[in-house]
């Protein structure tokens, strides 16, 4: 099965360069979603391929720089 990776959205929302206000509202698609709840339910069951388990050690860490960014966008909003 050929899918793309789940962090591989979150590479090419940053390489296209983008707003503050879009990294707020960035959310990863429904497919990428899902595979992420694939991943997670799969390392659960302790089911994971050594190139799946590398796939969700990025999304993870790359979700967690979304968060710190996402944080860091509002200080780049006018206040209102």
């Amino acid at each position: 099965m050929n899918h793309v990776k789940a962090y591989e959205e979150v590479i090419d929302f940053i390489a296209a360069g983008t707003t503050p206000q879009n990294v707020i509202d960035f959310r990863p698609s429904d497919a990428a979603q899902q595979r992420l709840e694939s991943l997670l339910s799969r390392e659960k069951e302790g089911a994971l391929s050594a190139e799946e388990k590398f796939e969700l050690d990025h999304y993870m860490q790359l979700e967690h720089l979304m968060r710190l960014a996402k944080a860091r966008a509002r200080d780049f909003l006018p206040n209102e």
